[in-house]
């Protein structure tokens, strides 16, 4: 009953490739064995994904491609499907969104905001939520998480702006050496030429004005230059396009951002916290 259900709850995306591969692999005049061997897996890795007992993971779609693809590139192609199929229902509809876009607004005041997470605080992260997902769930969001930071290095450059609550620093996530490595990483982000990350300090409300209070913030600007916000909050999210709402919400943004340390500060606190020496 249990492979059933989890037959049932493959994806189109994740079918598709499974089809391809098998008709690619009997067209080769390949056993799953003899697959198998050529891609690093058994026989019944090959067997199970053809099955869809085990769905194709993102690292057998590589060797499929090295293997089966003959340089057609079909099955990188359906990496990109795949991993947005298996990411969390709430987020499949803005994670394109994210990844076309030519600027990013973001504040983030609970923990490190996804596109700036290291493997190892993200694993931590996920496999230490409730409800707590299996080993494969977990490494299937893990790689999901990672895949976002193409972002970074994109051609067609993408603006980024980060603003973070001081407490998302200093909570430990994992172990010291994981938040070490993930500060340490935040740091060399901070240097990126198409990157502003500021530290909104813990006493930025003293002075009687504090905007940070609402949470998390994404505002995003399109290829057509429309902005747009996105929330999420206890597994549910919201995608915002009127624009007189996106405005309050940029306002507010800029708001956050004015009360935050400026660039130079944040990065020399960030390194403080990491124990990096200059």
């Amino acid at each position: 009953m249990a492979r059933e259900e989890n037959k049932e709850s493959v994806g189109p995306a994740a079918r598709m490739a499974a089809t391809v591969a098998k008709r690619m692999r009997v067209k080769k005049g390949l056993t799953q064995e003899q697959l198998g061997a050529q891609m690093g897996y058994t026989g019944a890795a090959i067997s199970a994904m053809e099955r869809l007992l085990h769905p194709v993971s993102d690292e057998m779609l590589v060797h499929l491609e090295r293997v089966l693809g003959g340089g057609t590139g079909i099955f990188e192609e359906m990496r990109e499907l795949v991993r947005l199929e298996k990411l969390p229902e709430q987020f499949r509809g803005y994670a394109p969104i994210e990844q076309k876009a030519v600027a990013l607004w973001l504040y983030a005041n609970h923990v490190v905001h996804g596109l700036f997470q290291t493997e190892a605080y993200a694993r931590a992260l996920i496999a230490g939520s409730y409800p707590e997902p299996s080993p494969e769930r977990a490494e299937e969001l893990v790689v999901g998480r990672m895949a976002r930071k193409a972002l970074f290095d994109r051609k067609q450059v993408c603006e980024i702006e980060l603003v973070l609550d001081e407490s998302v620093l200093r909570r430990p996530i994992g172990s010291e050496e994981v938040m070490r490595e993930q500060l340490t990483y935040m740091a060399e982000c901070a240097r990126r030429r198409n990157v502003n990350l500021q530290v909104l300090p813990l006493d930025a409300g003293l002075g009687g004005e504090y905007s940070g209070d609402r949470g998390d913030l994404n505002v995003v600007e399109t290829p057509a230059h429309d902005r747009v916000t996105y929330l999420e909050v206890q597994g549910e999210s919201l995608l915002i396009t009127d624009r007189a709402k996106v405005s309050t919400h940029l306002q507010r943004y800029a708001k956050i951002r004015a009360q935050a340390l400026d660039p130079r500060r944040s990065l020399g606190f960030i390194e403080e916290l990491a124990g990096v020496r200059r």
